[in-house]
């Protein structure tokens, strides 16, 4: 029998229909050219990798342009919702928006409840941000919600415990990795951003390339920077790089104090 290719997770947050400076901002365009080479890739029965699509945070745009790419293709992605934005926060979906995605076959999970870093939350605060987030998921929309994805990746071994306890069978990270089938409890995703070209990402998706193993390297070297620097320091050197938009207004100023977008 033939094995299963390795799955690919690739993380997007949000589309726009022109460049920005932000990394995080890809173009619609060219998201419809990514999913053009997925589907392509998904087809083909000699790939290695089968690209799967995520998104985090839940920006309006997931739903304005993402939604309409993906449908047009035949395409399920997974949305992991931070929860105490929906409907609260400007430029995020509400619940409506939600429940489209839902009614559309797509697939929704939790991103915290407020996007704190949870390596930074006490017990309390886990508990909103991981139960009373998959609780009040789980009621708007009325499904079962059992996949977390972790807000800036940041995880140890007493976050894992507390995700499972608080019924997430499937935790996401920020750790770029394929994934065999059946995938285990814990997933790798490879954050996209706006300068990864199409060559780039065909590239990426070519095992021999060496790309993918490139990353990994440079996952490592990340994960000693912040441990060395710690969250804060980290935090304000990755902005500076990422040319950070800066917030619009107070509640988001208070919304980004631990921007983990990465």
């Amino acid at each position: 029998m033939t094995q299963p290719p390795n799955r690919l997770y690739l993380l997007y947050h949000e589309l726009r229909p022109s460049r920005s400076d932000y990394s995080y901002v890809v173009e619609t365009s060219q998201f419809e050219k990514h999913v053009d080479l997925f589907l392509k890739l998904r087809n083909e029965k000699t790939s290695a990798f089968y690209p799967e699509i995520t998104f985090d945070d839940g920006h309006i745009s997931n739903f304005e342009f993402a939604l309409p790419i993906l449908q047009s293709h035949a395409i399920k992605a997974w949305f992991f919702i931070t929860v105490g934005w929906t409907g609260q926060k400007s430029g995020y979906m509400g619940w409506p928006e939600l429940r489209a995605l839902q009614e559309a076959g797509q697939l929704i999970g939790a991103h915290g409840w407020s996007h704190t870093l949870l390596t930074h939350c006490d017990q309390p605060q886990l508990q909103k941000e991981l139960l009373e987030a998959r609780l009040i998921l789980e009621d708007k929309l009325g499904t079962s919600i059992t996949a977390m994805s972790l807000p800036g990746g940041r995880s140890n071994q007493r976050i894992l415990t507390a995700c499972r306890e608080a019924g997430y069978t499937q935790i996401f990270t920020s750790v770029a990795k394929a994934e065999p089938q059946p995938a285990g409890p814990t997933v790798g995703r490879l954050n996209i951003r706006g300068d990864m070209t199409l060559e780039w990402l065909t590239k990426l998706l070519e095992p021999e390339s060496g790309v993918l193993s490139g990353l990994q390297r440079q996952h490592q070297i990340k994960a000693a920077a912040k441990t060395l620097l710690g969250d804060r320091l980290y935090e304000k050197l990755w902005a500076l790089l990422n040319r950070h938009e800066p917030a619009t207004d107070a509640r988001e100023a208070a919304a980004y104090e631990d921007p983990a977008h990465h």
